[in-house]
Formats: structure tokens, sequence, C-alpha cells
């Protein structure tokens, strides 16, 4: 999927200027019209000659169209496309969380289809399907891999037949799919803190508003720190970025812009107001666009500590251009960079604190760092609430006879360390803040590798840090740092 930063604005495609000056500018002028009017004439030759003789039955509009995705196109550009009116809709909706379907989230783990959320008011929801059901047949014909989950989709008000396993009872759900929207904007404070935890998950047009009533209904219930979670957050409207930038700061630069002259403008937050509290943003390679002006503004400006993975990298907004025949063209317009003037494009912004391939680990370390003490978390393939408030994520965990294997990224995020894997030895090592190490040896069983992610045994990890407390019962581990 492509991110999209774009103005929330259309423009007038053609501009006409009464040029006065110089003889030579006037007949500059006149030749370039001419070359135009020669351009335009030949464009008009070849679909005559198709539209006359050809014997491939091509429609006149759908050569028009790919005319004009051929000249886009050709810019090499990935964010610059045309869209037709039913496709410019499509892309509006993506943006506003504009849905078609039953309002489930899932994922395929362990040969299992789980049903990880179901939506509010959702036709799912109304069915009665429920977190952690594993869906194991669709409209007859069982689950077998990921991709079931596209039988799953299908046309607004067309009915699909799913049988869920439900702690060992199999249930049958009829449900006719339907558009539902999803909020742009959710957020909690953390039980036992003082810490408030708002993601965004695009920047549609309503986003800006959403998050401000979150941040205000927290605010009012005392909270001293923020999380703010951008992963997976592919972009949307510069406007909603700045709108949410200025509840953060005031008088401070936002981005730097640049269009074809290639000079710098910046791009300045006004009649905003500084946030006041530390902050934590969550990121990782899908933190893209508009997404990334927010994490840079708020980094340079030393708002926020950045915890996670290095970021997309789309460092270019785009424009909406509706054109005569009711298509439209969405058309790079300008480069941003951060307020200390980094151009990340094709690179990404690069974390304070990196964590990477593991939501879970990222999401402990960003809490710490917003002042959490207490972590009592559990998680499953299908779920994970921290503190008995239910968050975004899942985790994986190994069993081999009596032994049980976690994420080494997740208990080493949950000491405070960071883990390295050294292939020589085969040993996997927990460095703390402090600079203490622990090791665990492959040779002992301690650590297990699986398609390159370390995995610790439990038992033996709890020897080197005797505080963390843990069990696991019917696919569920609880971690506890008290």
């Amino acid at each position: 999927m492509i991110p999209h930063c774009i103005r929330k604005y259309a423009l007038i495609p053609l501009l006409s200027f009464m040029l006065l000056g110089l003889p030579q500018a006037v007949w500059a002028a006149e030749a370039d019209a001419t070359t135009e009017v020669s351009d335009l004439k030949a464009l008009q030759e070849v679909l005559y000659y198709l539209d006359t003789y050809n014997i491939e039955g091509v429609q006149r509009q759908e050569l028009l169209d790919n005319a004009i995705r051929g000249m886009v196109y050709t810019l090499d550009d990935p964010y610059s496309d045309y869209f037709t009116e039913e496709e410019l809709q499509s892309f509006e909706d993506g943006v506003n969380q504009e849905f078609v379907g039953i309002g489930v989230t899932l994922r395929y783990a362990e040969d299992k289809l789980v049903v990880t959320d179901v939506l509010k008011n959702s036709p799912a929801a109304e069915a009665g399907v429920l977190p952690g059901d594993i869906i194991i047949d669709v409209d007859g014909l069982p689950v077998t891999s990921s991709e079931d989950i596209l039988r799953i989709q299908g046309a607004e008000h067309t009915e699909v037949k799913i049988t869920v396993d439900r702690a060992g009872q199999p249930l049958v759900y009829s449900i006719t799919r339907a558009h539902f929207s999803l909020p742009s904007v959710t957020g909690k404070i953390v039980p036992y803190s003082k810490v408030g935890y708002i993601a965004i998950s695009s920047f549609s047009d309503t986003a800006d508003e959403e998050f401000a009533e979150e941040l205000a209904r927290q605010r009012k219930e005392g909270i001293g720190a923020l999380v703010l979670d951008l992963r997976d957050n592919l972009g949307g409207y510069v406007e909603s970025a700045t709108n949410i930038a200025k509840l953060f700061m005031d008088d401070q630069v936002l981005m730097y812009t640049a269009t074809q002259s290639g000079e710098l403008q910046p791009v300045v937050i006004e009649d905003g107001q500084p946030i006041g509290m530390p902050v934590v943003i969550l990121t990782n390679e899908l933190t893209a666009s508009a997404s990334e002006i927010l994490t840079g503004a708020l980094r340079d400006n030393d708002i926020a500590t950045v915890v996670g993975e290095q970021t997309y990298g789309k460092a270019r907004i785009q424009n909406i251009f509706t054109l005569s025949n009711g298509s439209s063209l969405k058309l790079t317009v300008q480069a941003y960079f951060t307020p200390n003037r980094e151009d990340f494009n094709y690179v990404g912004l690069k974390p304070d604190i990196e964590i990477e391939h593991n939501a879970v680990a990222q999401l402990v370390t960003g809490l710490y760092e917003a002042g959490v003490r207490r972590i009592d978390l559990s998680g499953s393939p299908a779920s994970l609430s921290i503190n008995g408030a239910a968050f975004p994520g899942y985790v994986d965990v190994l069993k081999d006879g009596d032994k049980v294997y976690a994420p080494s990224r997740l208990l080493a995020a949950l000491v405070k360390g960071q883990p390295a894997w050294t292939t020589s030895n085969q040993k996997l090592t927990i460095t703390d803040q402090v600079g203490k190490q622990a090791g665990f040896a492959a040779a002992t069983q301690a650590v297990k590798l699986v398609e390159s992610e370390s995995y610790l045994e439990l038992h033996e990890f709890v020897k080197k840090y005797p505080h963390i407390r843990w069990s696991y019962d019917q696919g569920v581990l609880n971690l506890s740092n008290r």
C-alpha cells in the first residue's frame, strides 16, 4: 500500500495569464502555444485513428484514461496517480476509514484464522462474533490459509456464512456485509498510572477533531504524560496533522517545504499551545507521510521521544486536481523536510530508542519512557492487555514439553534491556540500562531461534530476573514486573 499525504483541497488545473512585456516574450509565448496546439493535434489524431479503425473493441474512455495514466506514470513518482470518479471515492474512503465488510480484524497464526477484534456496531458485532473466535469455515469451505480472508471480504449487501470455534463449540453465523466506519483516534488512560495513550490510525478529515476531544478528556482525568501511537498510520490530510500539532506546540516550525524552485519555506505553527507534559511517539515501518510530518516536528522541537522502528520515508505532498471530465489527478507538488531540515525521503526517520520487529516490546518500552512503572501483561496469539486494559497486539508463545518460550524482545523490554544475538556462539545477551548483562545459550535450550526470531525459555529467564512473575495457561501468557 502506498502512503498518502495530501492537501485537503483541489486546485483549478488551468490558469490564464496576460503577458505584457518585450516582443521576445510575446514571441516565446506564441511559440509555446503553437507547440502545445501541435502536441494536442497529434493526440487527437491518434485518438481518431484508434477510435475509427482499431478492431480490438477498446472504448474511447478507456483509451483516454490509459493515455492520462501513461503520462502520470512516466513521472516515475509512486505517489502521483490518476483517478476516475469511482477510484477517487475509494481513495478518500480509505483515508477517512470508510470500509465495506463484516467489521472484524483477523490474524492467521499457527494454522488458525483468529478474530482479534470486532468493531463496535459492525455486522459481525450484531451477529454475535467475539474476539478470540477461530474461523474454521467460510461458505462451506474449510479455512486452510491466510488467503481465506479474501473469501470473507465482498460487496455491500451480500452475505457470507462463517463457522467459528469458540472454546471447542462450533457456531455458525450468516452475516450481511455492510458499510462501516472506523474511528481515526482511539485512546485510554493506562491503569495504575497517569499516562495517557492515544492511537491515530489515519489523518482523516475528522482526525484532528477526534484527537482534540480525546486529549481533552484525558487531561480532565489528570494525565501527566502521553504515548502517541502512530504505528501503521500511512498518512492522510496535511491539515489534520497540522491541527493536531497545534495541540503540542506554538511558534515553532512544523516542517519546511520546497516546490519546483527547491527553495525551502518554513511552515510555522501559530495559535497553538505547548502540551506541557512528556510525550512518547511509537513508530514502525508503516508510519508514513503525514505521520512523519508530526513525528519529525515533535522530535526536532524536543517535544517527544520516538520509540520503535525507522519510519517509511515519504517526504512528499500531493494535491488533488479536479479535471473537466469528473476524474482527478493526484500530483506531487511539494517536498518537505523536518524542522532540522532533514530530507528523509526513501530513508525514514530513525527513532531515539530502536525496538525492532515486536509491537508489544515497542509499547512496553514506550510506556516505561512515559513513566509507567507497573506492568501486568496478558497476551495470546489474538489479544493483548496491559494492567487490565486492552491494547492492539498479540503475544506468540512456543511450547516444548514443560519448557515455555516467549519473544526475547518482549522479555528484554520488560526488564528495560536490549537483546543481541551472537551467531558464532549461538547465544543471546540482554544488556540493561546500567550495562549489566545476562546471557542465554542455545546449547542449554535457554533460547530458541525460529525464522530469525529469538525466544527465551521463561524458567531460565526468571533465574536471571527473579522480580519478573509469569504464568501460562490455555494459550495465555501472563507477565508482571512486580
